[in-house]
Formats: structure tokens, C-alpha cells, sequence
């Protein structure tokens, strides 16, 4: 039976929050997207009158669709190229989703989303479906076809999880940009020593380049090993403008909710930083320069007021 109108109006009204939904559990936007559409072509094809509550059937239909990309992912992460990280959403950007609480605000973090990949399948749909989106472990249970005490007891498992990769407290927004600020003045300094009072002794850097971005394979780990990398990439050459395609603009923004470092070149998004700035320091730095994760980001900064760059690198 083909699908009314109304049909279609119900499916869209609930679309934004099937995308934040899938974009927490795959950490990828346009992975979120084809799931939705996937979502939206099984609504089409099924008798939609029979459907007694729409918003939990196509919850129950989008989180198993997602739940079998993951299998295929981390399939597919195997022969990545290099480190893998999420795709980065900037400020305003509809798909990052609900942030009226803490524990929705967490939920879509950078920081947490590469924690997340940690966490089996089921821990992560369990995770993000209560933590961000308050579902009733009831609920949960009838989406994954488990009891609710298993809900209760995956949720408690995930969370922890999350939790022993999150020791430290963070700070306000405007006094992590202000460090932020303070980093990005340290690394043109081309000094060492002011990029070492601002991070933590264990401080870490990752890129993901995607095989198409110089980016290394492992991590940068320890406060002295991450200043001398961010001295050397701040510091101007002819080769790094040639990778780049330009001067780049860097500005200070946030992304996923936290503090970032966005680098332009003409108009182009070339790399977002995202920083883990804590009470004791910057934590981490996790850069993602790979393009194919780069397309929404340049759509949102075109479209939306950004001022002038904190400076013009290389």
C-alpha cells in the first residue's frame, strides 16, 4: 500500500532524531544517513496502518540496521588505513542531536565516540539509546530482542567502560577555548617548552588520515612526544602548503560539543582537531584529515557566520 502524505510527514518528522541516533552508534554522518534512508524504504514498504507506535518500530528498524553495519565495519577497519576516528560535526550541526543534559552532552563527544568503539555492538546500542536518548530499558529490551535485566546489565557494563577511559574532570567552554587559544599561540611559537605547560604528562595525538592524508599510524604518546610533534606541525614549509593546496586558516571553534581547532583553505574544511581539555591540561588531541570525513563539515561552515582565524598557518 503505497504511503500517504501523512505517512511520509510522520517519517520526516522523526528523522532528525533517527540521524542522531545513528550517528552516535556508527560515528559516521554519512553512514547515518544511508541507515535512515534504509529505515525510511522499510517504512515504505510495510503497512504503516498496522504500526501502532511509529516512533518505536522505526527505532526498533534503524537500530538494527545499524547494529549490522557495525558487524560489517569493524570488518572493514581491519584493513583501515592507519588510525580510524569518527566523523566530526561542528557547532549547529541537526544531527549532533539532543543536548539538554550532561549525559546527552557526553554521549556525542569526540572523545567518547572513539571510546565507544571499544564497546561490543549491543553495548553501544544499549548505551546510546539510554544514555542520550532515555529509553526505558522496557523499551531497549524489545528493540534488541534481549530481557530487560540483560539491558540493565549491558547499559551498567558500557557505561563503565566509557567511564575507566574518562578519569578526568573537564572545564568550562570558555576557559577550555581560552587554552585552546593559549596552544595555538604555544605551537606557532615554535618553542617547545609553552606547548609542555599546557598538556598533560600523558598526554596523546592521533590523526586519521585515511590513506589519503599524511597522518601517522600510531598514536603520538606523553607530554614531550605530542609538544614536539605540534611544534613541527605548526612550523611553516613548502611541503605542507603542497599537501594542503594553500595558507590555511585556523580558527578556534568546537565540534561534537567540545573545543576544536578547524583549519580552511579556500573555503575548504582540510582538518578538524578536536581537543580534550581537562582541569590538569589538554588530555588529547584527535585530528581528522581524511576528506571523505570532511564533506558535511565544509557544507555547515559555508553556511553559517565564522569570523576572522585566530592565523593563517604554514
Amino acid at each position: 500500500m503505497p504511503l500517504t502524505v501523512n505517512d511520509v510527514d510522520r517519517f520526516e518528522a522523526f528523522r532528525p532524531r533517527l540521524e542522531a541516533i545513528a550517528y552516535r552508534l556508527l560515528g559516521s554522518a554519512s553512514d547515518a544517513e544511508d541507515a535512515v534512508q534504509e529505515a525510511f524504504l522499510r517504512w515504505q514498504s510495510t503497512d504503516v496502518g498496522r504500526v501502532e507506535v511509529p516512533e518505536a518500530w522505526l527505532t526498533r528498524v534503524l537500530t538494527n540496521l545499524c547494529l549490522n553495519q557495525l558487524s560489517s565495519a569493524r570488518a572493514r577497519r581491519e584493513t583501515y588505513v592507519g588510525q580510524w576516528l569518527p566523523e566530526p560535526l561542528l557547532t549547529g550541526d541537526p544531527m549532533l542531536g539532543p543536548a539538554d543534559t550532561a549525559e546527552q552532552r557526553e554521549s556525542v563527544s569526540y572523545a567518547v565516540l572513539t571510546l565507544m568503539e571499544r564497546l561490543s555492538p549491543n553495548e553501544r546500542a544499549v548505551y546510546v539509546l539510554r544514555e542520550a536518548f532515555d529509553y526505558p530499558h522496557r523499551e531497549i529490551a524489545a528493540i534488541l530482542d534481549i530481557t530487560e535485566a540483560a539491558s540493565q546489565q549491558i547499559f551498567h557494563r558500557a557505561k563503565k567502560h566509557i567511564a575507566d577511559g574518562r578519569t578526568r574532570a573537564a572545564i568550562d567552554e570558555a576557559a577550555a577555548r581560552r587554552i585552546v587559544e593559549e596552544f595555538l599561540m604555544a605551537a606557532t611559537s615554535g618553542r617547545t617548552e609553552p606547548l609542555l605547560r599546557l598538556l598533560t604528562e600523558d598526554a596523546i595525538a592521533i590523526g586519521d588520515g585515511g590513506g589519503k592524508v599524511p597522518a601517522r599510524a600510531k598514536a603520538f604518546e606523553g607530554a614531550l612526544a605530542v609538544a614536539t610533534f605540534m611544534r613541527g606541525l605548526f612550523k611553516p614549509n613548502k611541503a605542507k602548503r603542497a599537501i594542503v593546496g594553500g595558507s590555511p586558516e585556523v580558527y578556534v571553534t568546537t565540534a561534537n560539543g567540545g573545543p576544536a581547532v578547524v583549519v580552511v583553505v579556500d573555503g575548504r574544511v582540510f582538518g578538524v582537531m578536536c581537543l580534550e581539555v581537562t582541569a590538569g591540561g589538554i588530555a588529547a588531541f584527535r585530528t581528522q584529515v581524511n576528506p571523505d570525513k570532511l564533506d558535511r563539515a565544509t557544507e555547515l561552515w559555508a553556511a553559517v557566520s565564522h569570523g576572522e582565524p585566530l592565523l593563517v598557518a604554514f
